[in-house]
């Protein structure tokens, strides 16, 4: 006897086998089908039951990024001593977290994105929900960086931290879907020099105790 219970375990994932249905036939075919109806013919469901779960195939592509994300955001959330970490170690942990992400998916990512690879900031358009998802995360560790004085606050300055750690992500990306190195080592460095080169600029600099120094000189008179 069947109940309701093995009924709900057993119940298709309908959205993850259109996605993954997707990534494959984009690396068997290197390029993503032709028509909405045929494809979903050929995984089985009716055009309109695509519709309930995808939109287009553009939305499956965006949905590609969310799962990385999401799935690179539960790695570093998972572990005790993330919540220990500076604002730098923070971005640090989940860009590495995030290239261990994207290689699970590399070939799928280089079918789609490597002629496109050159243009850092013309950035895929199924890229823009992941862009405002990785900007609240980015925030977070923005505003976290500027409590304990890690980042420095800089009028009209501060508010674009999270747009240039985004083009930031992007170039990581890039160059990694360029790396051609042993265990993407190159792609390794390239995150911690450009990182500690994003925190050292977003830090308090000897300009900026110019600055203060002299403001509290002038307030001082």
């Amino acid at each position: 006897m069947t109940t309701a219970a093995t009924k709900k375990s057993t119940k298709k994932d309908y959205k993850k086998i259109i996605l993954d249905a997707f990534k494959s036939h984009v690396l068997e075919h290197g390029t993503a089908p032709k028509s909405i109806f045929k494809f979903a013919r050929d995984i089985k469901l009716k055009e309109e039951e695509f519709y309930v779960w995808y939109s287009s195939f553009d939305a499956i592509k965006s949905a590609v990024w969310i799962e990385i994300f999401e799935e690179t955001i539960k790695q570093i959330s998972s572990e005790e001593v993330y919540n220990e970490y500076s604002a730098r170690e923070k971005f640090l942990g989940f860009l590495f977290t995030w290239i261990e992400e994207l290689k699970k998916n590399r070939s799928y990512l280089l079918s789609v994105y490597s002629s496109t690879s050159q243009k850092i900031t013309a950035l895929p358009k199924e890229t823009s929900e992941f862009k405002a998802r990785f900007k609240e995360f980015a925030n977070d560790i923005i505003l976290e960086g500027e409590e304990t004085e890690e980042i420095a606050k800089r009028p009209y300055i501060s508010e674009k931290y999270d747009e240039a750690m985004w083009i930031q992500l992007w170039f990581v990306f890039k160059y990694w879907l360029d790396d051609r190195s042993p265990r993407f080592e190159k792609t390794d460095a390239a995150i911690e020099k450009s990182v500690n080169l994003a925190f050292d600029l977003m830090g308090k600099s000897a300009l900026d105790s110019f600055l203060d120094f002299a403001k509290f000189m002038y307030q001082s008179k």
